[in-house]
């Protein structure tokens, strides 16, 4: 009986595009200006199920600003240790809304916690995510890294490179990075494409330094794109949305 030849790299399946989105918790307000709007969350959920049924595996990260924001807490004095674990705990209640407006619309969701709570979500471990996304689930990461002194951009930079995401998106209130607020400037302007060390040289304030470095050493591109637009997202995922790109500027 002879050896069979092992398999070659041309032959093995290729793996499946995957994407992290990262929103933050203001837009699960919608209108509101405080908490979660129900609705938003049935609108995201839809946008992120069309992108899952194009056949992009896809992972979550989702900030806690529309609850509790760490910063702000140990800005009012209280000790930022115990303010950023309470942040972490908003971030798992939106991620719950999150998975329940998901699974409302028939799409399989996993919560995963970097704090343990075994009675309402999972731990965060790294192989099972990968399953989970392998069988066509979405995977909400929470709780940033279960540490505190990190924002939830470190905790979306961190998943991004541990599940081996193709790109890292990020989600905001408006469509790109400028040269400063459109909001409070009218001259302002968006650029197309950043590298990294743009970014980090000019403090543009798209992610924390922290983040940006991890991007760049993991070679992940971040791509900011306003998720409030519907069906921006599909545009984005399909090279045609308004976004800046942020990545490492060769050919």
């Amino acid at each position: 009986m002879t050896d069979q030849p092992a398999a070659s790299a041309g032959n093995a399946p290729a793996r499946k595009r995957r994407i992290l989105l990262k929103l933050s918790g203001e837009a699960l307000m919608g209108d509101g200006q405080f908490g979660i709007d129900q609705n938003t969350c049935i609108a995201f959920a839809n946008e992120v199920k069309a992108a899952r049924d194009s056949g992009i595996e896809l992972c979550l990260v989702v900030g806690g600003g529309n609850i509790f924001r760490g910063v702000a807490g140990a800005a009012m004095g209280m000790e930022r240790a115990t303010a950023d674990y309470m942040g972490m705990l908003a971030t798992i209640m939106n991620a719950l809304a999150l998975q329940g407006a998901l699974e409302s619309i028939g799409v399989h969701t996993r919560v995963q916690s970097a704090i343990p709570m075994q009675s309402i979500c999972e731990p965060y471990i790294r192989r099972r995510a990968i399953r989970h996304m392998e069988k066509g689930r979405i995977v909400i990461f929470a709780a940033g890294v279960g540490s505190p002194f990190f924002t939830t951009d470190s905790g979306a930079a961190l998943r991004a490179a541990e599940m081996g995401c193709d790109a890292l998106l990020k989600g905001t209130s408006v469509d790109g990075v400028y040269t400063a607020d459109p909001k409070k400037d009218p001259a302002a302007t968006r650029y197309e494409t950043l590298t990294y060390t743009d970014v980090l040289a000019k403090n543009l304030r798209v992610m924390d330094a922290s983040a940006v470095s991890l991007m760049r050493d993991n070679g992940i591109p971040i791509i900011v794109f306003n998720i409030r637009e519907r069906g921006r997202l599909a545009e984005v995922l399909a090279g045609t949305g308004i976004c800046t790109t942020i990545h490492d500027g060769a050919a």
